[in-house]
């Protein structure tokens, strides 16, 4: 393979500048989406009503208010061009997926007439047995429904009018993401809000706010579509690192390059478009990575633009000329990609709940929220580890800046402080904020005036504490947020509710608010600071050890991590919050370990086959030429006194085919007997202990890309899939 073609190739594709629309961004922000301002103009009052009442609180559409909003929908899509409609959902292939409907229908006189009303709005029947269900539903038993989400608005894609809806099977269990990501969001809301009443009986509802920051890589198409590894799984199953990576610190914040610049200029006019309000890009720390993040949101309506949104970038990159890669660890020896989840809880009175108040009573709430967010975590750590396991993600925690495998909590310094003085200091003790008062703060808990700057950042914790919301660092960048943040919300939700009993325990007492508050707090300080709050070096082995001890999960093994869903306690706390039934979480963790399973063995196969097809061949065209060297010294010089050189490198040649040779028969050995078992379990156990034997047959890969001639080498390198300009 010419490989010096491809790279020419990248300096000589030129970047067409995207066509930006006239005026201002807030001209065309969200002109493709059935939002506010299109409701106001293209639905009546009496039927916007209604549809108000419906996204903000719960209420049903009747079918006759259903039928008016999809005429007013019509109407505003056809003026865009639309032709189709799909019910727009999150299947549990770690995708979305859409089935495109033409609007017309024949009128009965050779003609046709273009038809949208409110059933097609409400429900659409997909095959279910088609998607992952991890048994919930078969061939023989194929019925499931999409069902209309309103609290997400429909949006245009091209020709097509998509609306966001729920996957359920025809007996009811969920098939999707959003279905529990949208029980565990009512979950939280329904424990939060007795105990803000407390504080605020005006409070109705306590909404879940998400920003997502997006890392991501890029890599000139044509270098991409010589490798097949990127191809088939998304990361280089071989390849030796670069001279240079990102040693020197140079990419982080530097100046975005060309290319790159603009394919970021045409993804976030389209994400405008689609009222996806991103604010932030920059080049990210290794080379060829980069970042985006959007303006925080409400957590259901945000996860839906990151989806939306994963599905633009590839898009749009194939018009650049390039290749995105969402995979966590595309390169070895470089940083991998994350997708971190900025979360916090807030009211429909406009109070962040993990913001210090003004007075006392605020900063008692803030404080209330905290502590039991902590106490959620640290209680189920194995299981939010679960939630956010995966093949891909196994390669990226733990190495070059991303979180442990280990969940703990990073409090920061000045939270941990104010912690352990109230554990001090008597209950009913007024909490502060230093700075904003003239009184003598003598026997006050003081929380800084300038909160934000006033918390460090651990970029080895899964979950830090970030001035007014929680990073949880650990969700892998191809995820789906709500896989996640499910598992946390429905956590919290648990705590919050079992917080309310203690805290209704000491309230009976005749204690004030300020002290029953406190008495039923304090022990859960304790605990909190006992077990998942630290602060030190994530990635040492004295963590480890230490987090044995205070009973934090250490599991490395990702279909064993998955074993947490189904315990006892997740049992219990999924039961008792809504979010999952016994069945939906049994099928899950069938889906999660035949996923897992499917991954490793495309890489296995995937890997044998490039290393007889590819490497070896190359190794051997090398291996003869220097025995033709050698040949020839001989003839000249009737000796190889002058080949020491030649001679070694043959040696090694020899050593590494012979290596990769039997590897490669034991790794098809070792398939043949993982595929033979039937339990899905034991067979994602078998596929995991292949995956580890992975890095011994790619060592000797990895050796001859240093030996064998560059022309001959047939994989571009990584000093050159690092190349973008």
């Amino acid at each position: 393979m010419d490989r010096t073609a491809l790279v020419g190739k990248v300096f000589s594709r030129e970047a067409k500048t995207p066509e930006i629309p006239e005026g201002k961004v807030s001209d065309y922000f969200g002109c493709l989406v059935f939002g506010p301002k299109a409701m106001e103009q293209y639905l009546g009052a009496e039927t916007l009503q209604a549809l108000r009442s419906c996204i903000d609180g719960g209420h049903t559409l009747d079918r006759q208010t259903a039928d008016k909003v999809a005429a007013g929908m019509k109407k505003w899509a056809m003026e865009r061009g639309v032709t189709h409609v799909t019910h727009w959902f999150q299947p549990l292939t770690e995708g979305t997926a859409e089935k495109h409907d033409a609007l017309i229908t024949p009128d009965g006189h050779g003609g046709v007439i273009e038809v949208f009303d409110g059933s097609m709005l409400a429900q659409q029947e997909p095959d279910a047995s088609s998607f992952p269900s991890g048994g919930l539903r078969a061939t023989f038993e194929a019925r499931g429904y999409t069902a209309w989400d309103p609290t997400s608005p429909v949006f245009i894609l091209d020709d097509t009018l998509c609306i966001p809806t729920v996957f359920i099977a025809y007996t009811g269990e969920a098939l999707d993401y959003k279905t529990p990501f949208k029980r565990s969001i009512k979950a939280v809301s329904d424990a939060a809000l007795p105990i803000c009443r407390l504080f605020d009986e005006n409070v109705n509802k306590v909404f879940t706010f998400l920003g997502w920051e997006q890392e991501y890589f890029l890599v000139d198409e044509s270098l991409y579509s010589a490798r097949t590894d990127l191809i088939l799984t998304g990361r280089t199953l071989f390849g030796h690192s670069s001279s240079k990576d990102q040693q020197l610190d140079d990419h982080y914040f530097a100046a975005i390059p060309t290319r790159a610049a603009a394919f970021m200029r045409e993804l976030e006019v389209e994400a405008f478009r689609l009222g996806i309000p991103l604010k932030t890009r920059h080049n990210e720390v290794a080379p060829a990575q980069f970042e985006l993040a959007p303006v925080y949101g409400e957590a259901n309506l945000s996860n839906d633009q990151n989806q939306i949104l994963m599905n633009l970038m590839h898009k749009i990159a194939h018009r650049k000329g390039f290749a995105v890669l969402l995979h966590e660890k595309p390169y070895a020896g470089v940083n991998g990609s994350g997708k971190h989840n900025n979360w916090s809880l807030g009211t429909d009175r406009g109070t962040n709940l993990l913001s210090p108040g003004k007075d006392p009573k605020g900063n008692l709430q803030f404080i209330t929220f905290f502590v039991n967010i902590l106490a959620a975590v640290g209680k189920h750590n194995a299981l939010l580890k679960a939630s956010i396991a995966s093949a891909g993600n196994a390669h990226r925690l733990g190495a070059s800046e991303a979180p442990p495998a280990i969940v703990s909590a990073f409090p920061g310094r000045t939270m941990k402080e104010v912690l352990e003085k109230l554990l001090e200091l008597p209950s009913g003790t007024p909490i502060e904020i230093a700075g904003k008062t003239g009184r003598n703060l003598t026997g006050l808990v003081e929380l800084p005036e300038i909160f934000l700057d006033n918390t460090d950042r651990n970029r080895t914790s899964p979950f830090a504490f970030t001035g007014n919301r929680f990073e949880y660092r650990a969700v892998g960048s191809s995820a789906n947020c709500a896989g996640a943040l499910t598992v946390l919300n429905a956590a919290v939700a648990e705590q919050l509710t079992e917080f309310k009993q203690s805290l209704d325990e000491e309230l009976s007492k005749g204690k004030s608010l300020e002290e029953a508050a406190m008495d039923a707090l304090k022990p859960l300080i304790s605990y909190i600071l006992d077990t998942v709050c630290f602060e030190g070096n994530g990635y040492s082995e004295e963590w480890i050890k230490e987090a044995r001890k205070r009973g934090l999960d250490t599991e490395t093994c990702v279909p064993k991590m998955f074993l947490s869903f189904t315990s006892k306690e997740s049992q219990e706390l999924f039961e008792k919050t809504g979010v999952f039934s016994l069945r939906e979480l049994e099928a899950r963790n069938e889906v999660k370990w035949e996923t897992y399973t499917k991954k490793i063995q495309i890489e296995a196969r995937l890997m044998e086959r490039m290393a007889l097809n590819h490497i070896l061949p190359a190794a051997i065209e090398y291996k003869t030429r220097l025995l033709k060297v050698l040949e020839l010294s001989r003839e000249v010089h009737g000796s190889l006194r002058s080949c020491e050189a030649e001679k070694d490198i043959l040696s090694e040649l020899d050593s590494c085919i012979s290596t990769i040779h039997s590897k490669c028969e034991r790794l098809g050995e070792a398939r043949k007997k993982a595929d033979t078992k039937t339990d899905c379990y034991e067979r994602a156990i078998a596929y995991y202990e292949i995956a580890e034997s992975l890095p011994a047959l790619r060592a000797p890969i990895d050796r001859l890309e240093e030996l064998v001639d560059d022309k001959l080498w047939p994989l571009p390198k990584y000093r050159e899939l690092f190349l973008i300009n």
